[in-house]
């Protein structure tokens, strides 16, 4: 876990540095969520792999991962809003690019994976 958080949160930001994300159509946001998605995926895996679930667990790992991280996405949208705001983004975030554009990617990519190990950690306490 301590390697997938870094590895995402500058996977994210190097995809934005490189251009590799089109701002201009809806490409851009389905390449941001098909990197916080495989986030997700690594953590679901990665659990699964060290606590040796069986096909079962493997399946349950990876489906609450992304449950719990598609969850915690869409709050952690309503909390990363009003605090991207106190940094004078003028128009959308997209369109502002620069330091707010890689600030809110990483953020968010945090909030993500925290949700993806959050929802991991309540069904684990279940089992």
């Amino acid at each position: 876990m301590k390697y997938i958080v870094p590895i995402a949160v500058i996977g994210v930001v190097l995809l934005q540095a490189s251009g590799a994300i089109p701002m201009s159509s809806v490409g851009g946001a389905m390449t941001i969520a098909l990197a916080f998605l495989l986030a997700a995926l690594a953590v679901g895996i990665h659990e699964a792999w060290t606590n040796k679930r069986g096909v079962l667990g493997w399946i349950i790992n990876i489906v609450v991962a992304l449950v719990g991280a598609l969850l915690v996405a869409q709050v952690g949208e309503l909390v990363l809003l009003p605090i991207l705001m106190l940094m004078d983004v003028r128009g959308s975030l997209a369109a502002t690019g620069g330091f707010p554009m890689y600030v809110g990617l990483a953020c968010m990519m945090l909030l993500t994976l925290l949700g993806s190990w959050g929802a991991l950690w309540v069904v684990n306490r279940w089992r």
